[in-house]
């Protein structure tokens, strides 16, 4: 008896050469990422495909894609502020670290909003640009997560915590955790008001450090001070003069970054205080401007090198087809040194 269920045609390149009007070939360089085409026919063709619902079949991914050696990253960040800070630089070359064991290389693209990185990933998915993508400065509800969840089809790793990973496989570091020992010890040596110099607002591993932050406070029964900042140098020092020019300035401070902790040391300078005498300063992300400041900083250290390595092997097991899972790649631990110390006498 035949079935009742409609058969439906599966849409192939032939049928998107067609709506597109262009020729099979031409149709292949700009589904697949290839040179030949301009960039608008690209962009068009892409369009077509995606409104017809086409799909490279498994043949067609091993014999277009089978060797971009391309893994592929998107930046939403002011290539400004890249330039000064050191986190992304060592993660990147723990990364490239990775890849080069295997051949492949990194594409990495800058972009100004997180509205041109979602669009860039989807033509990278779709187009097959790259084997395999890293996702980075991650956010609650990310639609990058639930475009990867949909479709499978292009292997993914997320650099974020397990709550914010949708099941995707991901690569985090115990943020929390960290940020309450900072709290503790700065609590252990007097301080009563101690502020947060925070990064970005709406970036996961901010909103979990702020939680861990604001939990930790209210248990010591401490008074706290919450200074959002976009990582940059000036954003942390109008952060730093603010607090420290208050009329109840904090003793101690959390800086998210080295950068904004160094411009916390100049700006305190220029007011006068002695540090650690006056007010004790803690940077995240241990580098080696830490250890090269006067006085040195007290930091959250972690390997950001081997992490940048660590992802680069979560996402082969991903191209690999090995299975998903949340793996911790560390607990930044405290490294005291100079810039901390015992609360000045009210």
């Amino acid at each position: 008896m035949p079935s009742s269920v409609p058969h439906l045609k599966r849409v192939t390149i032939n049928d998107v050469a067609e709506r597109a009007g262009l020729s099979i070939s031409a149709v292949s360089f700009a589904l697949n990422g290839r040179k030949g085409v301009s960039e608008e026919t690209r962009e068009r063709v892409l369009a077509i495909a995606d409104e017809m619902g086409w799909r490279p079949t498994s043949a067609a991914r091993s014999l277009a894609g089978a060797s971009t050696s391309v893994v592929g990253m998107v930046l939403a960040r002011d290539p400004r502020a890249l330039g000064i800070e050191s986190f992304y630089m060592r993660f990147l070359f723990g990364l490239e670290e990775e890849l080069s064991k295997r051949g492949y290389g990194l594409l990495l693209q800058v972009v100004p909003s997180p509205e041109e990185e979602i669009a860039t990933l989807d033509r990278w998915r779709r187009s097959r640009r790259v084997d395999g993508v890293v996702l980075v400065d991650v956010r609650d509800n990310d639609p990058r997560i639930r475009m990867f969840e949909e479709d499978s089809s292009l292997p993914v790793l997320v650099v974020g915590d397990p709550s914010v990973a949708g099941g995707l496989p991901n690569v985090w570091t115990d943020d929390a955790t960290s940020m309450r020992e900072s709290v503790r010890y700065l609590a252990a040596l007097g301080h009563r008001r101690i502020a947060r110099i925070a990064g970005a607002e709406g970036l996961a591993h901010t909103r979990i450090r702020d939680d861990a932050y604001a939990v930790e406070m209210q248990e010591l029964g401490l008074e706290g001070l919450m200074l959002r900042t976009d990582y940059t140098a000036q954003a942390g020092a109008a952060a730093f003069r603010s607090a420290l020019t208050s009329p109840e300035p904090p003793t101690a401070f959390v800086s998210d970054n080295d950068i904004m902790a160094v411009a916390g040391l100049t700006v305190a300078m220029e007011l006068g205080l002695r540090v650690p005498d006056d007010v004790s300063i803690i940077a995240w992300d241990d580098s080696v401007l830490c250890e090269h400041t006067f006085p040195r900083l007290t930091a959250l250290s972690h390997d950001v090198i081997g992490f940048g390595s660590h992802v680069g092997r979560r996402l082969f097991d991903a191209i690999d087809g090995r299975a998903a899972g949340a793996f911790l790649d560390s607990t930044p631990r405290l490294v005291t040194r100079a810039s901390t110390g015992p609360a000045r006498s009210l």
